[in-house]
């Protein structure tokens, strides 16, 4: 019989990716650029007047034991639109937690719309997240996180993964919102209570925190029916929260472009590959 004492210490994914950009002579121009191990990132555009950025893990995916942070600071006065190249995969754990942290700070009057792909949960998966943005006082963040539980066109069922996925928002070192999701075996077989998913399988939140975000609840209300997509809006005092689930992840992404696209007034980033079918 395998004895599992007996067997060698798999290598495990480390790595670390932070980017500052600055203003110079009213342009953005990148500051700050650090790399190690299996965290990347690049600017599309160029580092001559920066406006977008992707983040990037190598390794392909997070399992047991892995670490991943990902860190970005933008100075006063600029925009910029961050993201991440692909969906991020959770693979099957069966020891301790992988780990990615993303650390976003936003200088006065400055606008960051951070906006990951997805990430998909596969069976026995275990995957800790902490999403910490810091805001100046007058600064603006638009930002959105999805989670898959499996692919439905793979016929994959998720029954057993861990996830514990923090965000939280901080206006002048307050904090001013705070999500957090939590799922483990118990929580998935319980997925047909009124309190819980039911028969979803993807479900993502959108969040605008900036001063007057209430006011843009009025035209994104037009556009909350949406084919094979639930979805539920409130609004106030400098925030705004969507709320979608859906039974696969496109039309929950379709719907995610639709609304991302109105608080944004321009189209989504290239690599989430929408082809423009957003209608």
């Amino acid at each position: 019989m395998l004895d599992m004492r007996d067997q060698p210490a798999l290598q495990r994914s480390h790595g670390t990716a932070r980017l500052g950009i600055v203003a110079r002579h009213g342009r953005p121009a990148l500051a700050d650029l650090y790399q190690a191990g299996s965290a990347k990132v690049f600017l599309p555009r160029g580092g001559g007047a920066p406006d977008e950025a992707v983040f990037l893990n190598t390794s392909g995916g997070l399992t047991g034991g892995d670490r991943i942070s990902f860190a970005l600071t933008l100075a006063p006065g600029l925009r910029l639109t961050a993201t991440t190249q692909t969906a991020e995969r959770a693979y099957a754990s069966p020891g301790p937690a992988a780990a990615l942290d993303v650390d976003l700070t936003v200088g006065a009057g400055a606008r960051l719309d951070w906006l990951p792909q997805e990430t998909i949960l596969f069976e026995g998966s275990h995957l800790r997240r902490t999403t910490r943005v810091s805001l100046a006082a007058d600064a603006t963040c638009l930002l959105s996180e999805t989670l898959v539980l499996g692919r439905l066109a793979m016929g994959e069922d998720v029954t057993a993964a861990r996830l514990l996925d923090r965000r939280s928002v901080l206006r002048d070192g307050r904090p001013v919102w705070s999500d957090a999701v939590t799922i483990d075996r118990e929580s998935l077989a319980c997925r047909t209570a009124r309190a819980s998913l039911g028969p979803a399988r993807a479900l993502a939140v959108i969040a605008l925190i900036a001063p007057g975000a209430e006011d843009a609840a009025g035209a994104l209300r037009p556009l909350l029916e949406a084919p094979d997509c639930e979805t539920a809006l409130s609004a106030w005092n400098g925030r705004l929260i969507l709320r979608l689930t859906a039974r696969d992840s496109w039309p929950l992404k379709r719907q995610m472009a639709r609304l991302l696209g109105q608080l944004r007034g321009s189209a989504l980033p290239r690599v989430w590959q929408m082809n423009g079918d957003i209608a």
